[in-house]
């Protein structure tokens, strides 16, 4: 089968802001009374929202998740973010050339907060490629594992879930994307990878790959 269409999650795919957001989480949650360690904080919320663990946070640290901690959580991390981020190395290069190899059918389906997406986009030179096909999860009834997001992103494009290609990192984001139907590729690096391809592929992934610089090579063999 043809691909028509890439799907792709946004942190940890084509941006490096994982580890960036985990401190500034992890930084907060101790400050809160939750003493936890940075790899444990990054196993709990990899391909999650904050808020889906609303309650084992208000558990840990005898208090509620308020709307004011979270406006001071994202204040923090967008600072880190501007400061700190870059491209996933070989990402940029990689969706401008299968933005060409599939006539700007290409769209973002993250599980992250909108603004938070779009700003991390336009600051490693890529949100033009993208356009008006960047889709938040927290804008949608529900957000990863569920495929709401996924199936968004692809009727934006006018493409079946079928015939689309996602690109994911995490078992979270790899359910959403089988959910919704689509063929689920998962991208797994040599360093600081948050799941196995073991895992990924237990959860559905049909292919993994290490290198994001690799992705157009693979969609023209697939495509062949």
């Amino acid at each position: 089968m043809q691909f028509e269409a890439i799907l792709f999650d946004c942190d940890g795919v084509l941006v490096d802001s994982e580890l960036i957001t985990n401190r500034v989480l992890h930084g907060m949650l101790n400050e809160s009374g939750w003493i936890l360690s940075e790899d444990d904080c990054m196993r709990i919320f990899i391909g999650k929202t904050v808020r889906s663990e609303t309650a084992r946070i208000e558990t840990e640290t005898g208090q509620p998740l308020t709307d004011a901690w979270m406006a001071e959580f994202y204040e923090r991390r967008n600072a880190r973010l501007r400061a700190e981020l870059v491209a996933i190395e070989g990402a940029l290069d990689a969706v401008q050339t299968v933005h060409q190899q599939l006539n700007g059918k290409i769209a973002v389906a993250s599980g992250a907060d909108k603004p938070k997406v779009i700003m991390q986009l336009d600051k490693v030179g890529m949100l033009p490629f993208f356009g008006a096909h960047v889709f938040s999860g927290h804008d949608l009834p529900r957000t990863k594992p569920w495929p709401d997001v996924y199936l968004a992103a692809a009727a934006s494009l006018g493409i079946a879930p079928q015939r689309c290609l996602v690109i994911e990192d995490s078992v979270p984001g790899l359910t959403a994307g089988v959910r919704a139907g689509a063929t689920v590729w998962g991208y797994c690096p040599s360093i600081n990878a948050h799941s196995t391809p073991e895992q990924l592929l237990q959860a559905g992934a049909t292919h993994v790959f290490n290198d994001m610089a690799d992705l157009p090579r693979l969609l023209a063999q697939a495509n062949q």
